[in-house]
């Protein structure tokens, strides 16, 4: 018995013992916690429940020259659903009603919609999804569906906001417009204006802190380190969307027709430099014949020029007075030889005898190049150096990334040889981009002042502006008037009775020069020709408005219609006449608006002018939000909203033509 009560007794201190260590134990992490750990642990109990959250800047929007929208940032929404945040009374009473809402909105059979809702509900999915980007109105529309109107909570509805640029415009001069995003690998990346003014566009986030609360809500709490978000500044591009419009389908009309692999046009305001319209259209593969912007080749494009390139001659041997326009030369049968290598005129059987000036005109290559050795073989570095003080040997010096670099060879240099300077003549063996060259033509009509290809006006912070861009004189020279003079009479003769003459209208005056240049010739150029199809000049000749270039890679050949006045000229001659012929003019677009009728006047008055006068757009601006996405919609437009309140600004001019399904951005303040 002794022996028993002392198995018991050494049990009860073994328990006691081991009780005291488990004690001591958790005294000793307690105080550990409390007083070594208690930093780290509290920090981390704050991290989890007070949090510091990005309150993201606004970007600017990037407008043309004529206050339409180019790019803007608006909201889209995806619509998921909790299927097990309904009570069961409220999901058997609105399920059927919310499906045929659905169906109504979004397309797909009342049926479809119920069998996913009550699937859903059946399999507890908290996370089913209803709908993607929706806009703003589809969005306010679908909260008003039954169970929806319930609210999050109640209703189940889950909403899902995302911004996303979108160019108001389509696809219309999307290159140079550009983009900014993320690529595979979440670095930053972008093209054209978007990512060459990010610094002004994008603004700077802001910050505020957040405490957590029931529900896994987050609540903003007021302190002193909060940061307002400063939204982007607008840039006001120089891009006329009228002019722009006519360019692009222009240019596609005739890449379509000629089956062409790419092409550019490019229209410049003379006495300024501002770009008007630019549009880049080629195909992603060669058996396409759908066109996209995928490349800025207008300004990338470091090529052949061809015959444009004669200008520069025509300059140098004015200017330097080697020859006048009326010297003559002998185009012997329109083949001549230098070192084995032929020179032929396109014109089979040559010229005969025909003056510089005249030569020109038909753009004889054996007389420009007759003209250039000549005078320049003995000092080939007098012409080259003449070539480089007009600024074709380096690049413009534009605000985008991936501006293509000319190539003007050089006497003594690896690459120059005895046929380098007749063969630069014709406008070989060097490389410029077209809007290189558009940019020595505009200094011609302009007078002799070259100056700098513009694409933004100003930076803006509403009404505000922060920067302005002026003009800039790249030589405010080129050549002496005189030359000046005598070059805008040749031009001008190139479409009146030269390779332009197709061109010619009794109606508009037009000055410029055709190129044609084979792309692969040489060793590896293989059994079918390849050829670049341009012109290039302004208009009115008289007292020119605008220059334009034109510029088509590798169009059909079959019919042997490849040349510059066939493919590239029409394209030229469509911009010019729609320009100077269709234009309607500030008077007549303020016609337009009265016709529509005062902001002022009251809505149904409104509703009833549009739709007996729906062939121009509205002026919406000043009216509520409501009241102008009713009105549009009802002219069957497609309506996206920026904001609260009355219309500010609207991204298509009032006057402009209504065509069905158009999407107008309303920005609302």
């Amino acid at each position: 018995m002794a022996v028993e009560d002392k198995h018991i007794s050494y049990r009860i201190y073994l328990v006691a013992f081991c009780l005291f260590l488990m004690a001591l134990a958790i005294t000793f992490k307690l105080t550990k916690i409390q007083w070594v750990e208690g930093d780290h642990y509290r920090k981390l109990a704050k991290e989890r429940t007070v949090k510091n959250f990005v309150i993201p800047a606004n970007k600017g929007n990037i407008y043309s020259a004529d206050g339409s929208l180019l790019a803007t940032s608006i909201p889209n929404y995806n619509i998921r659903f909790d299927a097990v945040a309904p009570k069961s009374e409220d999901f058997e009473t609105n399920v059927k009603l919310l499906a045929d809402s659905l169906s109504v909105m979004l397309g797909k059979p009342s049926g479809f919609y119920l069998n996913q809702l009550k699937t859903a509900r059946a399999n507890k999915n908290r996370y089913l999804l209803i709908a993607k980007k929706l806009s703003y109105t589809q969005y306010v529309k679908i909260k008003s569906f039954p169970l929806f109107n319930l609210g999050a909570n109640k209703g189940g509805m889950i909403t899902e906001q995302k911004t996303v640029r979108e160019h108001p415009i389509g696809k219309i001069a999307e290159r140079t417009i550009g983009y900014e995003r993320e690529d595979e690998n979440g670095k930053l990346v972008g093209k054209g204006i978007e990512w060459s003014f990010r610094h002004y566009l994008n603004g700077k986030d802001g910050k505020v802190l957040k405490q957590k609360i029931a529900k896994g809500q987050w609540k903003p709490i007021r302190d002193q380190n909060e940061v307002d978000p400063q939204d982007g500044y607008d840039v006001m591009s120089t891009i006329d969307v009228y002019i722009q419009d006519i360019a692009h389908h222009a240019l596609l009309k005739q890449l379509q027709e000629y089956k062409a692999d790419h092409g550019c046009v490019v229209v410049m305001e003379t006495k300024t430099g501002k770009i008007r319209a630019i549009s880049n259209l080629g195909k992603l593969r060669e058996s396409d014949s759908t066109y996209f912007e995928t490349t800025n080749y207008a300004i990338a494009e470091s090529h052949e020029p061809g015959s444009t390139f004669k200008l520069v001659d025509m300059i140098a041997l004015l200017d330097d007075q080697k020859v006048d326009t009326s010297k003559v030369y002998n185009t012997f049968g329109g083949v001549i030889d230098y070192r084995g290598k032929k020179v032929r005129d396109s014109h089979e059987g040559g010229y005969g005898s025909i003056s510089l000036g005249r030569g020109f005109e038909v753009s004889s290559n054996t007389v420009l190049v007759q003209a250039v050795y000549e005078n320049y073989k003995n000092n080939p570095k007098e012409f080259v150096d003449r070539i480089d003080r007009m600024g074709l040997n380096k690049p413009l010096g534009l605000p985008f990334q991936g501006e293509g670099k000319p190539y003007i060879p050089q006497p003594g240099d690896k690459h120059w040889s005895a046929i380098s300077l007749p063969w630069m003549a014709f406008g070989y063996g060097v490389s410029v981009t077209p809007l290189q060259t558009l940019t020595l033509y505009n200094a011609v009509a302009n007078n002799g002042e070259m100056v700098k290809p513009q694409f933004v006006s100003e930076i803006k912070e509403w009404n505000r502006t922060i920067k302005k861009y002026n003009k800039e004189v790249i030589n405010p020279r080129i050549c002496a008037p005189e030359t000046i003079k005598k070059l805008k009479a040749v031009l001008t003769n190139v479409v009146k009775k030269g390779t332009g003459s197709k061109l010619y209208s009794k109606d508009f005056s037009m000055a410029g020069k055709t190129g044609t240049a084979q792309a692969n010739y040489g060793k590896n150029g293989g059994s079918e020709k390849h050829y670049i199809s341009s012109f290039v000049g302004f208009f009115p000749a008289e007292n020119p408005k605008y220059s334009c270039i034109v510029v088509v890679h590798k169009p059909n050949t079959s019919g042997n219609n490849y040349y510059g006045a066939d493919v590239a000229g029409p394209v030229f001659k469509r911009v010019a006449q729609k320009i100077f012929t269709d234009a309607p003019s500030t008077n007549e677009i303020k016609n337009l608006n009265k016709k529509i009728g005062k902001q002022e006047k009251a809505y149904a008055e409104f509703e009833t002018k549009a739709n007996s006068e729906s062939k121009v757009v509205p002026n919406v601006k000043g009216m509520s939000g409501m009241d102008a996405v009713a009105l549009l919609e009802n002219m069957k437009m497609k309506v996206k909203v920026i904001g609260f309140g009355k219309v500010k600004r609207q991204s298509i001019q009032p006057g402009s033509a209504l065509t069905k399904n158009q999407i107008i951005i309303l920005e609302l303040s």
